[in-house]
């Protein structure tokens, strides 16, 4: 979950919104591509085109292939968000039945906070008093609600199942985003 975040907001950082979500939003497909390595089914030949269908757009995505393009540096940094974020699910799938997901979720934020805390000391943290509240909103909204209804859903879903009516938010996210 940590690699999830820092990569994804780094993303966010070097390019915008849009990129770095559409790049994160790649993690349906990996899932359905590793699925098979972490549990019993069986890799689906239409994942495999998916995938490529999804490495197309991803490529339409970057304007060049240069890696000093702050574009190229966003879809590269959430497409690896996105492999951490797959990586966690698919690790998390195989504890849900045995474990209460939100407590999962719990535990991972908890953990985090630990090992991140630190670095609070060594950033410049003077502009984000006036940004609390929208920190805030942030995780409880998308990290603690989001989160653990995706950890809970995968109770009664195939990862790849959940992750794919998961990625569903980026339209939400425009919607949201037109009205505020």
């Amino acid at each position: 979950m940590g690699g999830h975040w820092l990569f994804y907001f780094y993303a966010l950082k070097r390019s915008n919104v849009a990129i770095g979500m559409i790049s994160l939003f790649t993690f349906p497909v990996i899932i359905a591509l590793l699925e098979p390595l972490f549990s019993k089914v069986k890799l689906d030949p239409i994942h495999i085109v998916l995938g490529l269908m999804v490495l197309l757009g991803i490529y339409i995505l970057a304007p060049d292939f240069d890696l000093e393009s702050s574009q190229l540096q966003g879809i590269l940094f959430g497409v690896l968000s996105a492999i951490c974020y797959a990586l966690r699910i698919l690790m998390l799938k195989g504890h849900i039945a045995t474990y209460n997901g939100t407590m999962l979720m719990f535990y991972q934020v908890v953990v985090l906070t630990v090992v991140l805390a630190p670095v609070l000391y060594f950033m410049d943290t003077s502009n984000i008093t006036t940004q609390y509240p929208y920190v805030l909103l942030l995780a409880i909204v998308t990290t603690v609600i989001g989160h653990t209804m995706f950890v809970n859903s995968l109770k009664y879903f195939k990862a790849s199942t959940a992750s794919i009516i998961g990625s569903t938010q980026p339209i939400f996210g425009i919607i949201i985003a037109f009205f505020f």
